[in-house]
């Protein structure tokens, strides 16, 4: 675990001076060591529902078969704010991290890293927070300008924001929308890419983001059921 200490319930003015002053530590260039386990992680919730739910989910690099996961409900201490999703959700899964067995050699993140407003994005954060090479694989633009890749998987254009190279739009499988691909920590730009296409060998999103993103709306679903549940209703 790495040694970042800052207090998470904080007005959103102090997230973002908390944002700004860590941008500076994200390391762009590889370090990273053979990927053997690949993490994902997600966090989901209802709207307007305080109760989080975080998984981080490990996979095997080579067979993408689950390996260790581990899980967390939690009351949100951070409001929903677009820009702002770590102070969130950052909680949880760091929580969900202790909680692992197997450490993983690499953290694939459902959100942007440096393709951010601020170029720290909760990728960033969590990569930064735990030392470990970590990159952001989002569903959907945060900020930043792009052409429309190409049909084919594998196809990429440059998601550019005031000039400045940001991230990647990646098409993972012929004719289906493409991710976002950014910059979370010790993973380049480049390798974060690559790592994605490897990781996606059958659907849009990386088998560790999937994986993860299953595992949270399980554990939604479940709690949806024990409160529709009356007391003393049977079975």
């Amino acid at each position: 675990m790495g040694t970042l200490r800052h207090s998470w319930d904080v007005p959103v003015a102090e997230a973002r001076a908390i944002q700004e002053a860590l941008r500076d530590r994200v390391e762009e260039r590889d370090r990273i060591g053979p990927v053997r386990r690949v993490a994902g992680a997600d966090v989901s919730y209802d709207r307007g529902s305080p109760i989080l739910y975080a998984a981080v989910v490990v996979l095997d690099a080579d067979s993408l078969q689950v390996v260790d996961s581990a899980s967390v409900r939690m009351l949100a201490g951070f409001p929903y704010v677009p820009g702002y999703l770590s102070f969130r959700e950052m909680p949880a899964l760091l929580v969900a991290f202790e909680r692992l067995r197997t450490p993983p050699d690499l953290l694939v993140a459902d959100g942007h890293g440096r393709a951010h407003p601020r170029r720290f994005g909760i990728a960033c954060h969590l990569g930064v927070a735990l030392d470990l090479p970590t990159l952001g694989c989002a569903k959907s633009r945060l900020v930043g300008e792009h052409r429309e890749p190409g049909a084919r998987r594998g196809s990429s254009t440059q998601l550019l924001h005031d000039g400045e190279l940001i991230g990647r739009v990646v098409r993972t499988r012929d004719g289906v929308k493409p991710v976002y691909v950014s910059v979370g920590h010790r993973v380049s730009l480049q390798t974060a890419q690559r790592l994605v296409l490897r990781l996606a060998p059958r659907w849009r999103l990386p088998e560790p983001v999937r994986a993860a993103h299953e595992e949270v709306n399980r554990l939604r679903r479940e709690a949806r059921g024990v409160r529709r549940r009356a007391p003393g209703a049977r079975r």
